[in-house]
């Protein structure tokens, strides 16, 4: 067996650990893939329908201009705090498509992006971020630093993220708008390793299937959720508006 932050204990050898862990993860990462790859799909076809010449259709404005627009806004919020509260009383596939309709819901909302950014703009932006993720994860993955202080200052940082972001709803200051990118990219950035370790520690050999299925797709939640607010940042700053 294995502790709750994945150290062997007697009766477990190294190996065994090692190939328990990266199956482990191997599930976290294919979980949050497949994730990216609906909200990719969903936002797809979402425009296919919603947009024609770069204009909405009446479906879209259906969508974005009338009060379907806060449900698109909010539900994806509401289903990841389900998820968090409710994981432990539901099954894996309950948990598993709670997850994909969430990831829908966030391609579906995502799709007004592409009237303001080039296609071209949207594709590199999810190329670096994409790039950077992969670094710095590995990076979480691999480091013996203990992570958990400074996951707490970037907690706090993302509270504060927060509420100036609400605050320049009201300002519209391009100058605040830069700044809060600069800062989304740095948080973002630092919680995709913190998470990533936190995620390993995670681990342990004596989980039954249901409790591993769990973790992994709170696991894969978790780094969805960092990679897509890594996106949005990276792409007020380098994005190419039409």
């Amino acid at each position: 067996m294995a502790d709750y932050r994945g150290f062997p204990q007697s009766g477990t050898t190294t190996a065994g650990l090692d190939l328990g862990l990266r199956s482990y993860m191997l599930k976290v990462y294919n979980y949050m893939a497949g994730g990216l790859a609906l909200t990719g799909a969903a936002a797809l076809g979402t425009y296919s329908v919603a947009v024609q010449n770069g204009q909405l259709t009446p479906l879209g404005l259906t969508l974005f201009k009338g009060p379907l627009m806060w449900v698109l806004l909010l539900a994806p919020l509401a289903m990841v705090f389900f998820l968090s509260f409710r994981i432990n009383k539901m099954s894996v596939g309950a948990a598993q498509l709670t997850f994909w309709a969430y990831a829908a819901l966030v391609g579906v909302g995502f799709t007004p992006l592409a009237l303001v950014y080039t296609g071209a703009s949207l594709a590199q932006v999810f190329m670096v971020t994409a790039g950077t993720f992969g670094a710095v994860s590995l990076y979480g993955y691999t480091t013996k630093r203990d992570l958990t202080g400074f996951g707490s200052f970037l907690f706090m940082g993302l509270i504060g993220l927060i509420i100036a972001s609400l605050v320049n709803i009201f300002l519209q200051s391009s100058a605040m708008s830069f700044a809060l990118s600069v800062v989304g990219v740095l948080v973002f950035t630092g919680l995709t390793a913190y998470d990533t370790q936190k995620i390993k520690d995670m681990y342990y050999a004596g989980d039954d299937g249901t409790m591993m299925g769990r973790k992994a797709i709170m696991g894969a939640l978790n780094l969805y959720l960092d990679f897509i607010n890594l996106f949005l940042s990276l792409l007020r700053l380098m994005g190419d508006r039409r």
